[in-house]
């Protein structure tokens, strides 16, 4: 884009302010909460409509035979397209409309959408409808006074993000949606702050470890086979072998936090035994199972071969050395690492927007945990796909969740300008 038109582009943003602050709000009212997928349909059919009005060709596309999806709870995405009248390439913004569920702790209502001292308060407020709301406005702003900019800009509102996309981006990457020639360019307005640029993200690997017991009379204990005790023996296991290899092993990869540059394992739920109960006694038995949930991130030098080797290794090693132990294992799902080339066009202009609005050069990180990126790139196989968003990473699934206006209103010029520079092909 030449400098005056940039010039428009960021003031007529700027003229917005008021209006982006209360599309978020909107947003944030929608109610999306995943599981079990409340408020889909009408949060998506509000981003259509909005988008519709002003010229947007929009397609509603419901996941059917996804995981949750039923007729009361459709997973229903929406598309958005708007295509120039030159040919060129197309930049999409890709927002998940779905949010994790409230919690215990909040100071003001969750989806009430207050605004005080200049933030934005609300479940998904940071994560991320702000992102997708940003995403909106700086779109808009820029079709309205770029009106020869060559190619297409796309916004898509998909859902499930928070618990794997499947009935979001990956159905969606599944029927081309996610690839070229439809689309050249992918920005995901996640939080992970206003000066940073995420290329990509860890591995994840989940798996339930189940094992086996003999029940018998709690009384008599030495009749039966406590599960629960081979599942003491598994942790045990874990914690003198495999949390300090882990901690051992660093990545190359600009994870932020620090922290999360090693590989790591969380110990999501475990269940053993009587079911758990608010009133009377449970009976007297000896559990005959036990149930782990486990959570392993892992990084781009690390195999998903090694990551499940090291587990099922530790496991048969009990099985021959335990008496009595037996388990299964039950794989859940994978991601493998993902990461964008930074001197890539989508990373290059991001980060030249970022200069420019913030005064600045960004960093660039690489996310702790997955995002959508991992459909567009195993899925889609595009590359061209980076995370950027006005929120604050460790505020993602926090009670008060908030944004701060200020860097919301940053948001939508740096995309605007990034979609510029790369429908012109100057990137």
């Amino acid at each position: 884009m030449n400098p005056a038109l940039q010039d428009r582009v960021l003031r007529r943003i700027e003229s917005r302010a008021d209006e982006l602050v209360e599309l978020t709000r909107e947003l944030i009212r929608f109610p999306t909460v995943n599981p079990p997928g409340d408020a889909y349909e009408p949060c998506a059919r509000f981003v259509g409509e909005r988008l519709r009005a002003r010229g947007f060709e929009v397609s509603y596309v419901r996941a059917e035979g996804t995981p949750g999806d039923s007729d009361r709870w459709p997973r229903i995405n929406v598309i958005a397209r708007h295509a120039a009248s030159r040919p060129g390439p197309c930049v999409h913004f890709n927002g998940h409309l779905d949010v994790v569920t409230t919690g215990e702790g909040w100071s003001v209502g969750p989806f009430a959408a207050v605004v005080r001292e200049g933030r934005i308060y609300g479940r998904g407020a940071c994560d991320m409808k702000a992102g997708l709301a940003a995403a909106i406005v700086a779109v808009e702003s820029l079709i309205e006074e770029g009106a020869d900019l060559p190619g297409a800009l796309e916004i898509s509102g998909t859902v499930d993000e928070e618990s794997g996309g499947y009935g979001g981006v990956h159905y969606l990457a599944e029927r081309g949606w996610f690839s070229r020639p439809r689309v050249d360019h992918v920005i995901i307005p996640e939080p992970l702050n206003v000066d940073r640029v995420c290329i990509g993200h860890r591995g994840v690997w989940w798996a339930e470890v189940q094992t086996h017991g003999r029940i018998a009379h709690g009384s008599m204990p030495f009749l039966g086979d406590c599960a629960i005790r081979h599942m003491h023996a598994v942790i045990e296991r874990f914690e003198r072998e495999l949390f300090p290899a882990m901690a051992r092993r660093h990545t190359a990869m600009p994870v932020v936090p620090q922290g999360a540059r090693q590989s790591t394992l969380n110990l999501n739920s475990i269940h053993g035994g009587a079911a758990e109960q608010e009133q009377g006694f449970p009976s007297p038995c000896v559990p005959d199972s036990c149930r782990l949930i486990i959570d392993r991130r892992f990084l781009i030098e690390e195999s998903i071969e090694q990551v499940k080797g090291e587990v099922r290794g530790i496991l048969d090693a009990l099985a021959r050395e335990r008496p009595g132990f037996r388990y299964t294992l039950r794989e859940l799902f994978e991601v493998l690492p993902s990461m964008a080339d930074p001197n890539g066009p989508v990373a290059r202009s991001t980060a030249a927007a970022v200069q420019r609005i913030l005064g600045r050069a960004p960093q660039f990180v690489c996310s702790p945990g997955t995002y959508d990126q991992k459909h567009i790139d195993r899925i889609g196989r595009l590359k061209e796909c980076i995370a950027y968003g006005p929120g604050i990473l460790d505020l993602a699934h926090q009670p008060d969740e908030y944004v701060v206006i200020d860097d919301m209103i940053a948001a939508s010029k740096v995309m605007a300008l990034s979609a510029g520079s790369l429908l012109t092909g100057s990137a």
